[in-house]
């Protein structure tokens, strides 16, 4: 399996949690209450994004 490195961007939100924003994957965007959950969500929003790429 190929490993894949994407780099991602949190926002902290004034009303709590995180955005995070993977720039190199246009529209791949994804959200968490902690910075923790934040990169977890992202991991999984990649993997998703990816998929749907393959299904094209």
């Amino acid at each position: 399996m190929k490993v894949l490195n994407y780099k991602i961007l949190l926002k902290k939100e004034p009303e709590g949690g995180y955005t995070v924003v993977v720039p190199t994957l246009t529209g791949c965007v994804t959200y968490g209450e902690t910075i923790e959950e934040a990169i977890k969500m992202a991991k999984e929003a990649i993997e998703l994004y990816i998929e749907s790429l393959k299904q094209i």
